[in-house]
C-alpha cells in the first residue's frame, strides 16, 4: 500500500492560535494520487495541537476560555523553574490535547461531518513557524 508524506507550513501567533486547514489537507490527499485510504495530521512538537471543531468564532473563543480554566497560565509550573520560557502551560495543554489526527478519504477527498473543521492549535507562548505533517497512506 502506498505511503506518500507532504507538509503544510503555517506561521502563527503564540497564544491559542487556531488555524482552519481542510483546504490544505484536501490538496495534500489530492496531490497523492490515492483515492481511498487515511491521511494522519501531525505536529512536530511538543506545543502544538491538531483536532476538529466547528470553526466559527464563539467555539474558537470557547477554546481558549476552556483551556484557560483548566490550565491556568498564572498557575506555578515546574517546567518554568527548570527553562525559564514561560510556556509549561503550553506544554501541559498540548500534551493533553494531542499532537495528531487521523482523517479516512474516499474517492480523494476527506470524510468529515458538515461543519468539521480539521485545525492546528498552536500553545506556545510566541509565535512560531511550523510544518505541519501530513502522511496519507491508501490505494
Amino acid at each position: 500500500m502506498p505511503v506518500v508524506s507532504d507538509s503544510i507550513p503555517v506561521k502563527t501567533k503564540g497564544g491559542v492560535d487556531i488555524i482552519a486547514l481542510n483546504d490544505q489537507v484536501a490538496k495534500a490527499i489530492k496531490r497523492s494520487g490515492l483515492k481511498d485510504g487515511i491521511a494522519t495530521v501531525f505536529c512536530p512538537g511538543a506545543t502544538g495541537v491538531v483536532t476538529t471543531l466547528e470553526y466559527e468564532n464563539g467555539v474558537l473563543g470557547d477554546v481558549d476560555d476552556a483551556l484557560e480554566r483548566l490550565f491556568p497560565k498564572d498557575m506555578p509550573y515546574k517546567h518554568h523553574l527548570k527553562w525559564n520560557d514561560g510556556n509549561g502551560h503550553s506544554h501541559v495543554r498540548a500534551a493533553m490535547l494531542g499532537p495528531s489526527l487521523t482523517v479516512p478519504f474516499n474517492g480523494g477527498k476527506p470524510i468529515l461531518g458538515t461543519w468539521q473543521e480539521i485545525v492546528f492549535i498552536e500553545l506556545d507562548n510566541k509565535p512560531r513557524s511550523r510544518d505541519i505533517i501530513v502522511q496519507i497512506i491508501g490505494e
